[in-house]
């Protein structure tokens, strides 16, 4: 009854979109220190991590220490952004599924006292964008809502050519790298144990989307069929890999979004 409580409170006070019905209340604790758009550091260590990487959001990043990589723009936006949300403050844990990432930290979506959702404003201010993992899904729709509105209104990073959603003839040129694509299927193929979504007429060396047959029936939940994708417009987003040609490997469905359809 607690934790219901808790939820409906949250509720009230937060954007009616959103939920944290299916998220599990974790420790309240201050935030110490900001490293980055998406990183805190605590005031106290909650089991072995004294850091929180805010989960569902990547913003803009400082050059890394071991990297000799220029830092993404606008990084230092993205940082004091996040310090004015959060620097000092209060905030409460929610947790998805997986806790802890290969890094030692934390992952979960912050709640401040008064209720604000933090990622969902860093989502509203253009200062992030949205990458969800296949263990940590929850509140993806509405993180994509808030995305689309700041990219709409080209808010913070939304106005940086560096963050421009890729067309699949544009793919080719950031291997190796997370980006948004948007286009139109122009095929769908199941072979063997693999579904494939082909945006050009030579699948050898045009953009791919790929996901493995287990997974279709979480995308059939997700009401995503993609062998039923051709001729759509969708945007997908994820790492993009060289193999025939620039491909993204799906792991969840909320990676897709089906342009001009509600999102499920």
């Amino acid at each position: 009854m607690r934790r219901i409580a808790v939820v409906l409170l949250m509720l009230a006070l937060c954007p009616p979109a959103v939920s944290a019905a299916d998220l599990e209340r974790g420790e309240t604790v201050t935030v110490a220190e900001v490293l980055d758009g998406d990183t805190v550091v605590l005031d106290r260590e909650i089991g072995r991590s004294g850091q929180v990487r805010l989960v569902g959001i990547e913003a803009p990043k400082p050059p890394l220490a071991r990297s000799p990589s220029r830092p993404w723009p606008p990084a230092d936006a993205a940082k004091a952004t996040l310090e004015q949300l959060v620097a000092g403050k209060q905030v409460t844990l929610f947790y998805d599924n997986a806790r802890i990432d290969r890094h030692g930290r934390l992952r979960a979506h912050l709640y401040r006292d008064d209720g604000l959702w933090v990622q969902g404003e860093m989502l509203r201010r253009g200062m992030a964008r949205v990458h969800t993992y296949a263990d940590n899904r929850a509140l993806a729709a509405e993180m994509l809502v808030l995305e689309s509105k700041a990219r709409a209104a080209r808010r913070g990073l939304w106005r940086d050519p560096f963050y421009l959603v890729r067309t699949p003839e544009q793919a080719a040129d950031d291997v190796d790298s997370f980006q948004v694509v948007e286009g139109r299927v122009v095929d769908t193929a199941r072979v063997k144990s693999r579904v494939y979504l082909n945006f050009g007429d030579d699948w050898r060396t045009d953009f791919t989307v790929s996901l493995p047959t287990k997974l279709l029936p979480a995308f059939d939940e997700a009401r995503i069929a993609p062998l039923a994708l051709k001729g759509k417009v969708i945007r997908v987003r994820g790492w993009l890999n060289e193999y025939n040609g620039p491909m993204i490997d799906l792991t969840h469905p909320e990676q897709i979004e089906v342009v001009g359809e509600r999102w499920p």
